[in-house]
Formats: C-alpha cells, sequence, structure tokens
C-alpha cells in the first residue's frame, strides 16, 4: 500500500472526508412553500408538514422552542439547554433534540457530519466558522455577517454558494 493511500484510508477510518469529494451548493438558499411538502411559518412558528418524518417534526419543535433566544458566543456548547445560541450550538441542539446527534459540536465538525451532499428533509450549510440548516424547506439560521440575532426561523434567501451540504442519514 502507498503512503498515499494509507492516509487516505486512515483519515476515512477517522470520518474525514476528501475536500475535493464534498457537495457544496452553488445556488442561494431560498423558501418556497409547496403545501405538504415545506413547513409553514406562522407568527414566528413553524409547522411541519403533516406527512413529514417523526424526526423532522421533533426537529421543528426543537426549532421553535430557540426562536426568541439572543446569539450568543459559544451558546448552547458548555451548557446543552443554553440562554442564547451561536450557530453551531442552535444546529447541534435542533439535531440532538430530534435525535440524529449526541452532544454538540464546533461549525467546522458538521463538514464530516451525516451523508454528503442535500437532503430531502434537512440539509445542513456549513462553511469555515458558520453553519446553518434547513428543515422541511424552512431555513434556521443565526444570521450572517454583522447581523447574527440568534437562531431565527427565515424566508429571505440566503448566499449558498461554497457551503458544503451535508444531511441526517435517510433524512
Amino acid at each position: 500500500m502507498k503512503r498515499r493511500d494509507w492516509i487516505m484510508l486512515s483519515a476515512s477510518a477517522l470520518g474525514f472526508t476528501a475536500c475535493g469529494r464534498q457537495i457544496t451548493a452553488r445556488q442561494p438558499v431560498s423558501y418556497n412553500f409547496e403545501h405538504g411538502q415545506t413547513a409553514m411559518l406562522r407568527g414566528g412558528i413553524a409547522f411541519a408538514p403533516k406527512r413529514a418524518p417523526e424526526a423532522v417534526k421533533r426537529a421543528i419543535q426543537a426549532g421553535n422552542r430557540l426562536q426568541g433566544k439572543p446569539y450568543k458566543w459559544g451558546g448552547g456548547h458548555a451548557v446543552l439547554n443554553d440562554t442564547g445560541y451561536d450557530c453551531s450550538g442552535a444546529v447541534s441542539y435542533v439535531l440532538r433534540e430530534a435525535g440524529l446527534m449526541q452532544g454538540q459540536m464546533p461549525s467546522s465538525g458538521f463538514f464530516n457530519y451525516g451523508e454528503r451532499g442535500e437532503g430531502k428533509w434537512i440539509t445542513v450549510y456549513v462553511r469555515k466558522g458558520h453553519v446553518f440548516m434547513t428543515i422541511a424547506g424552512l431555513r434556521l439560521d443565526t444570521g450572517w455577517g454583522s447581523n447574527r440575532s440568534g437562531p431565527r426561523w427565515l424566508t429571505k434567501t440566503r448566499p449558498g454558494k461554497g457551503h458544503v451540504m451535508r444531511h441526517p442519514r435517510g433524512l
């Protein structure tokens, strides 16, 4: 076995993937309501489609519990049920509460979360220093740039280019 092959085998055994194998978003992340397929947003509260898998419904319920919490650097990491959340703390909270991961991880950890590419129900978008997600087509984000208000359901389109897409297995 060549040294390079051994290094790649060792990296994959640890859960790392080569950057060239990641699937990155090329389009903006947009919300387009489709009855029965996407979550509905009313008064800042999200409602899952009736036929969504239970894990998706739990993820939306968890995202609803984060609404109104402030952005807090490191929030959701040292304290799982925190008074505020940063981007990775919010995504970790939702996935953990939905039964789709254990514990929490920093944004860089999501480069190796779940499966590659866009999911049918849940997609995690990650780039260096930031992570957000869509659940049943509705975006949960803490904001970007100087607009860090805390975890919110958002329907406004945001740039997706350059973000690696990952999703929970089967979703």
